[in-house]
Parts: C-alpha cells; sequence; structure tokens
C-alpha cells in the first residue's frame, strides 16, 4: 500500500495564518487559494489548524463576528497526526475514527506535512479499474 508521504502537502507549501488573524480575513484567504483549511502560527510555529468545517460550525453557526474573531478562539488544537510512513488506508482508518479531514503528517514526532480527505480521493479516482 501507499505511504502517507507519497500524497501529503509538504510543511513548506502549508498556508499559514497568526494566531491573532480574524475569522473573515482567514476565510477570504481560503476562498481566494481555494483551500479548505489553514494552519494557525504563533511566531512561526504551527500550533493548530482551521478548517472550513470550524468556521461554520464555530463562527457562523453561532453568530459571532468574524471580523473580530481571532482563529486562535476557532482552530482545532493539537493537530491529530499520522507517521509518515504508515499507509493511505492507515490515514484513512484514522480520519474515520476521529471523524477528521485533515491529519498532520509527522517524521519522528515532528510535523512535516499534511494529508486531507481530497488527498485520499484523488488517490482513489487514480487507481487502475477493473
Amino acid at each position: 500500500m501507499v505511504p502517507v508521504k507519497s500524497f501529503m502537502v509538504p510543511i513548506e507549501k502549508f498556508i499559514t495564518v497568526d494566531r491573532d488573524t480574524d475569522a473573515r480575513t482567514a476565510a477570504a484567504l481560503m476562498r481566494d487559494r481555494n483551500i479548505g483549511s489553514l494552519f494557525v502560527a504563533r511566531n512561526k510555529e504551527i500550533i493548530g489548524i482551521l478548517t472550513d468545517t470550524d468556521m461554520v460550525r464555530r463562527v457562523v453557526a453561532v453568530g459571532l463576528d468574524a471580523s473580530k474573531t481571532p482563529v486562535e478562539q476557532l482552530m482545532s488544537a493539537p493537530i491529530l497526526g499520522i507517521e509518515e510512513d504508515k499507509t493511505l488506508l492507515d490515514a484513512n482508518d484514522l480520519m474515520a475514527k476521529s471523524h477528521l479531514r485533515h491529519l498532520g503528517v509527522t517524521r519522528k514526532g515532528k510535523l512535516v506535512g499534511m494529508i486531507s480527505v481530497r488527498d485520499l480521493v484523488v488517490f482513489l479516482t487514480n487507481l487502475p479499474r477493473k
């Protein structure tokens, strides 16, 4: 089976925002980049992930003012991770069990990338059909 590291987005390509960034700015960035998640940083260290689902459930659904709500208040932390040598099936199982659509990818416990349900769908779509 294919290892997670083959389909992960490497940390160098993460789109990050500072923890004090307001939710409206973060949402606009997600829209403009056509992405479903951002990483939240404090002093350039990644401390959490903010997803489009977080925005809907934690801002829109409860009526918060997106222009006054910092992403640190909305993010999911800590980021659940999977080691880079685990398989895509392992990642799928962990996402399903944890009800998550994004996993951090780690090397010896250190964050090196991210994999999403979308990445799994791309992989499955490209499998040869019988």
